[in-house]
């Protein structure tokens, strides 16, 4: 009945708005997760980073510290800015230039998971971007702003195609019904956010589903310390859980500009 409608209505409203509010906060957290353990580990774990950089790269020590030194202050720094609203542009171009410098030291470039990986997390870095900037206040302040020419528009439209490839390394080509019925429905879905379509909807159903695959698969408290696979599934977890916060950032702020919804409301 229209009364039962109306009291759904009022009970409904007040939660979406907290949710409104508060789910940006989350999304920013999430997505600067990777960013903050990484730092962190290479904190502990000075030493074995330098040396392994200077073994690979046979660069010398005092390269290889610098290597280190400019991840470690690079990633931590930007996390420190981007949580406290702080220069958050200066600090997703700094986060941009630790993956492309992780992504050729550790030589990422030449595994196809992993730079599908970084790419995705790079649509995440590229959505946050688009967040902070404000139309009237930013670092594209001469470039002009009307309509579908903005900037920021495609900027959420890159960072919703990048964030996707997240989703291409999680299928599975085998002939079991439950792969097929997975890979259908994933790849309808990461179509749906591509193109801005139901954009909202589908990046919320896919939160829900890459977390649970990454506590699911990625549980690395489960594993000893001292293994090997603890630091590897440590990596992908939080490498995760920062494309979790992109596609929150998606479900808080919309597809923008450049994307189906908004064609339609032309319509």
């Amino acid at each position: 009945s229209l009364q039962t409608r109306f009291r759904s209505q009022a009970v409904s409203q007040p939660f979406l708005r907290v949710t409104k509010q508060y789910l940006p906060h989350l999304a920013r957290l999430c997505l600067i997760s990777t960013f903050l353990e990484d730092g962190i580990r290479m904190w502990f774990q000075w030493n074995e980073q330098k040396d392994y950089i200077e073994a690979t790269w046979g660069c010398g020590y005092f390269l290889a510290t610098c290597f280190v030194l400019l991840n470690l202050t690079g990633q931590l720094g930007g996390c420190v800015l981007i949580l406290s609203r702080n220069f958050v542009q200066y600090a997703c171009f700094g986060l941009f230039g630790v993956i492309a410098l992780q992504t050729v030291a550790y030589s990422i470039l030449w595994d196809i998971k992993f730079l599908m990986r970084n790419l995705a997390l790079g649509g995440g870095l590229l959505l946050l971007l688009a967040e902070s900037r404000s139309e009237g206040k930013s670092m594209f302040a001469g470039v002009p702003s009307m309509g579908e020419s903005s900037p920021k528009q495609y900027m959420q439209l890159g960072g919703r195609v990048l964030l996707v490839l997240m989703f291409m390394t999680l299928l599975h080509f085998d002939p079991s019904f439950f792969s097929i019925l997975q890979n259908m429905v994933g790849t309808a879905l990461i179509i749906l956010v591509a193109i801005g379509f139901k954009t909202k909807l589908a990046a919320l159903t896919l939160v829900i589903w890459l977390l649970a695959i990454n506590v699911y698969f990625n549980a690395f408290w489960t594993v000893p310390a001292y293994k090997p696979m603890h630091d590897f599934l440590k990596y992908d977890f939080f490498q995760t859980t920062s494309v979790i916060g992109g596609l929150l950032l998606v479900v808080a702020l919309g597809p923008g500009g450049v994307s189906m919804d908004e064609k339609k409301k032309e319509w």
